[in-house]
């Protein structure tokens, strides 16, 4: 078998659906190694993802699918499992999200290919650097400034290509322009707290109210500001005798583990949207 590829269809609930897209496969010589699918009883939109194995042309394997998509109205995707996707990566000053990612990278245990790290504060250009990771500095201080940021994403995002850009704790709020035109490839990270605390010194907070437990939610950047459909979330418990410090680290680890899954889960194709809610192939 020459190729693997991901295959993933979204499109109205009807019958008939799985034995169209899996005969049109076996015609064409596949076999399927990964196969995973959702009806929506809210929206009534049907969802699946598989890993296909076949001798066959990239070309000839679409054009038999076509048939199936038009007669269904499918958007769907065709990829090659394993590809590195394209990665832009924003920062601020907060290191650990970003370094967790260029040394998945690295290590090849994220499915991610990142050209350029960008950031308001020039504090990480040595952890990119140690990465051999290409940085760039660009103060945003005013209107001006952040307008002039937000081009050079776009012409980061046309020139290499990109496909997802990660905010690695980049600080800035994007405006609504920005986020219209990422939309669907825009992931932030946020930590997640009950009661939830706004402002500087979140974990401080946190640790003058006796919070039992902190977290982190990964979700997908839109103009509502943090209210974008969620990906990952994950919780850690903890206690009255850890300081302020220690749940800093708590929570970056948390932030980082969370903010990786995620990424990796739009690297394999395995976040579909239905709304304002994601669908997760795990």
């Amino acid at each position: 078998m020459s190729n693997h590829w991901i295959l993933s269809f979204v499109c109205d609930d009807r019958p008939g659906i799985v034995h169209a897209i899996t005969g049109a496969i076996v015609e064409c010589g596949g076999n399927i190694t990964e196969s995973q699918q959702f009806s929506s009883a809210d929206t009534d939109r049907f969802f699946m993802r598989l890993q296909v194995e076949a001798d066959a042309e990239r070309a000839a394997f679409e054009a038999r699918l076509a048939p199936v998509v038009e007669q269904y109205g499918m958007q769907w995707q065709l990829d090659d499992v394993g590809r590195p996707l394209k990665t832009l990566v924003l920062a601020s000053k907060a290191a650990h999200c970003l370094n967790d990612m260029l040394f998945r990278q690295r290590a090849g245990q994220l499915s991610v290919d990142i050209p350029l790290v960008m950031a308001n504060h020039p504090d990480l250009g040595s952890l990119a650097a140690f990465y051999d990771v290409p940085f760039e500095h660009h103060p945003v201080t005013d209107a001006a400034t952040k307008a002039a940021f937000e081009r050079r994403i776009l012409e980061v995002v046309e020139a290499e290509g990109i496909e997802l850009v990660v905010l690695a704790r980049y600080m800035q709020i994007l405006s609504p322009e920005l986020c219209e035109a990422l939309e669907g490839r825009l992931i932030n990270i946020h930590h997640s707290f009950l009661p939830g605390f706004k402002g500087a010194n979140p974990y401080r907070q946190a640790h003058a109210r006796g919070v039992k437990l902190i977290g982190a939610t990964a979700h997908f950047v839109t103009s509502d500001l943090d209210e974008g459909p969620i990906i990952e979330q994950n919780v850690e418990r903890v206690e009255h005798t850890q300081t302020p410090a220690q749940l800093v680290a708590i929570g970056q680890d948390v932030e980082s583990r969370t903010l990786s899954r995620a990424v990796q889960w739009f690297a394999e194709d395995r976040v579909l949207l239905d709304g304002q809610r994601t669908i997760i192939f795990r």
